[in-house]
């Protein structure tokens, strides 16, 4: 019999794969080694593939969709509910097998090679900014049990480095040893963090739609080439609501016995490395807006005047991610509010 659906557990040398016919009969149910997966389906008639979106998920679903096969990944925290009892790579793969069929489902799209590549500059810059975070933080708390302190920030870490690098009487000569370790390191991440920085500008400057969307006031280039590598053109997204409630920026909905209740804080669903350059966009736009009010629009006004800083900080942000949305998905230019 024709096999019309597959599921299959991704691991990373054996896939179990799991095949139904038209009728839901169990046709395929067996083991596969990483070399013998595109043979296999090579072999077999298109046929709608479902997996979960994890890793190696979408060099997968692009090898299998090179073949002729639909592909759909799913996450896995909505594929969890079709695992039957006594968890093993059959029941997952089977679990896939049964959830790509549901019309209620909902798709991760593949992504292309280029947005793989885009998203891991930023894995890679987030890494980065941690390390010379500890590293920062390390020489403050090693300097500060001598006695010495810094100003806030970079400019203050900075200064604790020249004196480290001069070699301060002040600093017990036991202690200069790894301070210059944790010294070289702190530049040499922020060498490597800056040659990302460029990297990432001069994609920007290439790319039509991460260019215009620099035009919103607290979008940066990093925040620009973020969103593009995650989202693409956005038109997974069926409106610009759905987009925010992707980045976690909408509140948590409770309903019960007829009763419709939004809590006060959001979900924080999603994609959090995208969801903490926006709020970090809005900080900076809200520092200006209170600096010089009258740039302000009414609508951002009345939120400061009602509302808690920080409140109006994430409503910033989720209101940035839906003019994100407007303008990938209709391909307009930026057009500001009015602030009369």
């Amino acid at each position: 019999m024709q096999t019309i659906r597959f599921g299959i557990d991704l691991a990373k040398n054996v896939f179990q794969v799991h095949g139904v016919d038209a009728a839901g009969r169990v046709v395929v149910q067996r083991q596969l080694r990483r070399g013998q997966m595109l043979t296999f389906f090579a072999r077999q008639p298109a046929a709608l593939i479902g997996m979960e979106a994890c890793g190696s998920a979408h060099h997968w679903g692009r090898e299998l969709q090179s073949l002729g096969h639909e592909v759909r990944l799913m996450p896995p925290s909505y594929v969890k509910a079709y695992v039957k009892r006594n968890k093993n790579d059959a029941r997952d793969a089977e679990a896939c097998c049964e959830a790509v069929s549901r019309p209620t489902m909902r798709f991760v799209p593949v992504k292309t090679v280029a947005q793989q590549c885009a998203r891991a500059i930023h894995r890679a810059r987030d890494l980065l900014v941690r390390q010379r975070t500890q590293s920062a933080n390390a020489m403050r708390g090693l300097l500060y049990e001598m006695g010495l302190t810094g100003n806030k920030g970079a400019a203050g870490i900075a200064a604790l480095v020249l004196r480290i690098e001069a070699a301060d009487p002040a600093i017990p000569a036991a202690l200069a040893g790894c301070l210059v370790a944790l010294a070289r390191q702190w530049r040499a991440r922020g060498t490597e963090i800056a040659q990302l920085d460029k990297q990432i500008l001069a994609e920007v400057r290439q790319d039509r739609a991460a260019s215009r969307l620099m035009a919103i006031p607290g979008v940066g280039p990093i925040t620009a080439h973020a969103v593009v590598a995650a989202v693409g053109e956005g038109r997974q997204f069926g409106s610009a609501r759905d987009f925010a409630a992707w980045l976690g920026l909408t509140r948590k909905n409770h309903d019960t016995g007829g009763k419709h209740r939004l809590t006060g804080k959001i979900s924080r669903a999603g994609d959090t490395g995208v969801r903490r350059l926006l709020v970090l966009g809005a900080s900076s736009w809200l520092r200006q807006v209170r600096a010089k009010p009258g740039s302000a629009s009414p609508w951002l006004r009345g939120i400061l005047a009602r509302r808690p800083v920080k409140v109006a900080l994430v409503a910033q942000a989720a209101k940035t991610a839906r003019i994100i949305w407007a303008m990938l998905t209709s391909g307009q230019e930026y057009r500001a509010p009015s602030a009369a």
